[in-house]
């Protein structure tokens, strides 16, 4: 299947280069996805002020990460559609409006609605799901990979950056004013999205594709069984992502270590995993993206278990960091490179916003199972036990997968 990028030689002769288009994506990815991997420092603090148990927190993060999941496709569709801008700017200015107002949230119900709702459609809409779509349109194929291993380690290096000043935000100035210092720097991304504008309809596949209607694109997608195993698996990603993400501070305070360790642990996590997510950008254009998808799960499941089975120990937890981290967002470059490579770039926000709303049910099922298992058994081995199976699982699910493109027929000549 022939690939034709007009964006990425339009953009070439203006102040757009590719250098700007990736610095300026790599940049968004950071500063939506640093305040999101921190929100677990805010569960202790909250909770004991306004008198909540851990399930309270859970289930608003929890539907953050599910409405994220269900809101990435439209925004993924609207972005295809009508140009990725608009849609960068909405999310961004929902997510800073939640984090502002999650400050000032006294009771579930508001929870729900800040650092749920509106943060969740935030994400979806300025993610790095959009950013590295926007990529696939707007840079050559050569380049592709690479700039989505970028977009995806910018959003890790994020959780880095963020992680160790949440905690030293929240020592000098309280929980409060670090989420209104985050929801203020949200902001940031309206200006920059204006570097990864794409045209309306843009078309980023060849004349056969060029006609094909979002509504054919879902049922080609939907009827392809590489595309429905690589959505199972996905599944994996998020639910131990989310569960990490949101519960590995309090359990190390329950195992008696300090808030800093927790606060490391995430932070060594973003950092390894922008060598993990580079890395794999980078063999994924050596070997076949299905079995680096199968060994990033296994090897998840393994690190998994080998924490679990040992003491609990600041050296521990920051190993534990550094593995995971070589593996947490590893996934997302080959995921979306095999969407790509099997339907083209055309509806490529939309498809892979579908793949991450399956990432997301495994994120709410993650954080909300964490907090329901904790209060009623006081232990979350249960999720811990079941982040291993789900690893194994994925593993397997995603050899099948078949790296090829589609063979569509040819538009008909007016």
């Amino acid at each position: 299947m022939a690939i034709s990028l007009p964006s990425s030689s339009r953009v070439a002769f203006g102040w757009r280069t590719p250098v700007v288009i990736v610095l300026c994506g790599c940049l968004i990815s950071m500063i939506s996805f640093g305040p999101r991997a921190t929100l677990g420092f805010f569960l202790t603090p909250m909770s004991q002020m306004n008198g909540w148990g851990r399930d309270v927190f859970g289930l608003a993060l929890a539907i953050q990460n599910i409405l994220w999941g269900i809101g990435q496709p439209f925004a993924g569709a609207i972005a295809d559609r009508f140009g990725t801008t608009r849609v960068l700017c909405t999310g961004g200015a929902l997510y800073a409006i939640g984090l502002i107002l999650m400050a000032y949230s006294t009771s579930p119900g508001m929870l729900d609605v800040t650092a749920g709702v509106l943060v969740g459609f935030g994400l979806s809409g300025c993610s790095f799901s959009v950013v590295l779509a926007a990529f696939g349109k707007l840079l050559p194929e050569r380049l592709r990979l690479f700039a989505f291993g970028a977009g995806t380690a910018a959003g890790s290096f994020g959780q880095f950056l963020y992680s160790p000043l949440a905690v030293s935000l929240m020592d000098a100035f309280g929980w409060q004013t670090a989420l209104l210092v985050f929801g203020m720097g949200m902001l940031l991304v309206l200006p920059l999205s204006l570097a990864l504008a794409t045209a309306p309809a843009e078309t980023g596949v060849g004349q056969g594709a060029a006609a094909q209607s979002l509504r054919q694109a879902l049922a080609e997608a939907m009827g392809h069984r590489s595309y429905v195993l690589l959505v199972l698996g996905f599944f994996t990603c998020g639910f131990q992502l989310a569960f990490i993400t949101v519960h590995m501070p309090a359990y190390l305070i329950d195992r008696g270590l300090s808030a800093q360790v927790g606060g490391w642990t995430i932070a060594v996590i973003g950092l390894f995993n922008i060598v993990g997510s580079l890395a794999s950008g980078w063999l994924g254009t050596l070997m076949p993206k299905r079995y680096l998808l199968s060994f990033i799960y296994f090897a998840r499941a393994a690190a998994v278990f080998g924490f679990i089975m040992f003491p609990v120990t600041p050296f521990s937890s920051i190993l534990f960091g550094a593995v995971m981290g070589l593996l947490w967002l590893s996934t997302v470059p080959p995921t979306n490179g095999i969407i790509a490579l099997i339907f083209g770039t055309r509806w490529l926000a939309t498809l892979a916003g579908l793949a991450f709303f399956s990432h997301q049910v495994g994120g709410f099922l993650g954080v909300w199972l964490g907090g329901v298992a904790f209060v009623r058994t006081g232990s979350y081995d249960v999720v811990w036990w079941l982040s291993i199976l789900f690893g194994l699982l994925s593993a397997v699910i995603n050899l099948p997968i078949v790296e090829k493109p589609v063979v569509r027929a040819a538009a008909a000549p007016a």
